[in-house]
């Protein structure tokens, strides 16, 4: 059982970042995959989700700015970010959209400069 986030970093308001997860097919295969959110001080919330078949959704808040795509041979999702607001700081997880045995990855580091 694995997850490994990766690609956070340091960026202005209005920059890019591409986050990526390796994950462990037992997670990956078949499943509805998705990308959360954690500020500082706050609980982890749902940023979006993708089916094993492409279809996508989004927290109203990222809508038009991240794109959540995924590679089904290679068991990776990603997160494209796009014009980045200080309100997405934080710690980004990825993980099924159904947690199951309560396992998450460290996570990567977001952190937008205003």
């Amino acid at each position: 059982v694995q997850l490994v986030e990766s690609g956070g970093g340091l960026v202005q308001t209005g920059g890019s970042l591409r986050l990526t997860c390796a994950a462990s097919r037992s997670i990956f295969s078949g499943n509805v995959m998705a990308w959360y959110h954690q500020a500082p001080g706050k609980q982890r919330e749902l940023v979006a989700w993708i089916t094993s078949g492409g279809i996508t959704n989004y927290k109203d808040s990222v809508k038009g700015r991240f794109t959540i795509s995924r590679d089904n041979a290679k068991n990776t999702v990603y997160l494209q970010m796009d014009s980045l607001k200080p309100e997405d700081t934080g710690v980004y997880y990825c993980n099924r959209l159904v947690v199951v045995g309560g396992y998450w990855g460290q996570g990567t580091q977001v952190t937008v400069s205003s």
